[in-house]
């Protein structure tokens, strides 16, 4: 049996002039989640990571972390999608458009509308990238990942919260056919998944199945992290 490992980034830079890089946090908990694993005596066949800056540290960190000389690829089909142009594309149908806020709580609030609007395909708003494309994108990858992982080996993915998310949606709701429920079904896990935190996905003769979501036992108290 095979094993897919999802690994949300580390703690980016909220609030900076550029959010796609790890805080110290960040590292940190790329770090004690790679330390963890390798305790454990996980060893994965290969590493593949999102085409973003944070998906590169969080990898490096990670790598770093456990120890391991393990061959390390790039799929940007794990990348995040563009979240803060889904706000404020929103807010400037919605109001008030302009600077979004920095205090977290405020921003989670705003985030939380826009993309439930931009998973139920409203009409009127110039997003980015489409909800059904972000999804179809995120299928394709994570179907690329379980065919590496085949009957027997591991892949770990470096990633983001939105995939991981959209990932578990597929899973949980293999066939899609109504968007609305998995787009409630995306929308429940994106919103609780932790900086490092751990996702597996099983690889078997039926398919591929989630076993796992959201694990973070190598965090605790300022290293757990949602933003």
């Amino acid at each position: 049996m095979g094993v897919v490992l999802l690994v949300r980034h580390g703690q980016a830079s909220f609030g900076a002039d550029d959010y796609d890089v790890l805080s110290e946090t960040g590292w940190a908990q790329g770090r004690l989640l790679g330390e963890w694993l390798a305790a454990r005596g996980v060893a994965p066949d290969v590493v593949v990571r999102g085409d973003m800056r944070r998906h590169r540290e969080t990898a490096e960190s990670l790598l770093a972390g456990a120890g391991w000389e393990t061959p390390l690829e790039v799929d940007a089909g794990w990348d995040e999608f563009d979240h803060l142009g889904v706000v404020a594309a929103d807010a400037a149908l919605h109001g008030p458009a302009g600077e979004l806020p920095h205090d977290r709580r405020e921003f989670q609030r705003l985030f939380e509308q826009a993309t439930a609007r931009w998973a139920a395909a409203e009409e009127g708003v110039a997003y980015p990238e489409t909800y059904a494309g972000f999804v179809a994108r995120v299928r394709g990858a994570l179907g690329r990942a379980c065919a590496r992982a085949g009957k027997g080996g591991t892949v770990a993915v470096v990633t983001s919260g939105g995939p991981i998310a959209a990932a578990a949606a597929a899973l949980v709701d293999p066939t899609g056919d109504d968007q609305a429920v998995t787009a409630r079904l995306w929308s429940r896990f994106n919103t609780v998944v932790v900086n490092s935190s751990l996702t597996r996905v099983v690889v078997g003769s039926t398919g591929a199945r989630l076993l796992t979501f959201n694990e973070h036992p190598h965090l605790e108290g300022e290293h757990l992290t949602y933003r």
